[in-house]
């Protein structure tokens, strides 16, 4: 464990220290493992779940399906507090997440492994990684992705403005974010527009994004700028 630290310290310490310490701890996690790509997010309460980085654009399209499914390993290591260890993943993706998989499908990913950020008791995020070739994570780099989560959970806190992990502010972390403004205001417009909750909202985005095969936030954006009437979407 002493020569887990001190590598994964040294792989960070190597990175330009002008770079926000959440987008070094993603890219020591590719240096340091047989990865092609991590990602990170952070989840509070029922409704808001942020990217804060997505290392390239695979990643990225894996965090986006993500969050406008509400389904994958993502949801799935933050749900159960444990890592969700996925070594071939076109062939177990139909059976743990159909929706997610159908999506994905185009994606050069062989695997794919989501751990848990958490800080004591409380669950703060996920952190995921891929590799474009199918294979397991080794005991050795099995211990150096969880304690470059560790490391991952310590930025997290450190980047809150209270300093705790029991809520994270993610104002604090507006730079990293990938801005979802639109996806929050067009939840709230349909709640005003047909009375429902907040959960109730963000699933029935979810489904009509997925219904016609679109991201969340491209529907988002034109329900705020009205160029998609809500009277006129069965959602």
């Amino acid at each position: 464990m002493d020569q887990v630290r001190a590598a994964v310290s040294s792989a960070i310490r190597d990175e330009d220290p002008d770079v926000d310490p959440l987008v070094r701890v993603c890219r020591a996690c590719v240096a340091l493992l047989p990865v092609d790509g991590a990602s990170m997010s952070v989840i509070s309460g029922t409704r808001h779940r942020e990217t804060l980085f997505a290392s390239d654009e695979v990643m990225a399209r894996v965090e986006s399906v993500q969050f406008t499914l509400g389904e994958g390993p993502c949801f799935e290591a933050f749900a159960t507090r444990r890592p969700v260890l996925v070594p071939d993943l076109p062939h177990a993706l139909a059976q743990r997440w159909p929706a997610f998989a159908s999506e994905i499908a185009d994606q050069p990913i062989g695997a794919i492994f989501a751990f848990p950020i958490q800080s004591g008791a409380i669950t703060i995020g996920a952190m995921d990684m891929y590799r474009r070739e199918p294979g397991l994570l080794t005991t050795a780099e099995l211990a150096t992705a969880l304690r470059v989560v560790d490391v991952a959970a310590m930025a997290l806190v450190g980047a809150s403005s209270d300093g705790q992990g029991s809520d994270i502010d993610l104002d604090s972390l507006a730079p990293l974010r990938r801005d979802r403004a639109e996806v929050h205001q067009a939840t709230g417009m349909v709640i005003s527009h047909l009375g429902v909750s907040p959960e109730q909202a963000l699933a029935r985005l979810r489904g009509y994004a997925f219904a016609t095969g679109r991201p969340i936030e491209d529907v988002a954006r034109d329900i705020v700028t009205h160029r998609l009437p809500l009277d006129t979407t069965d959602m």
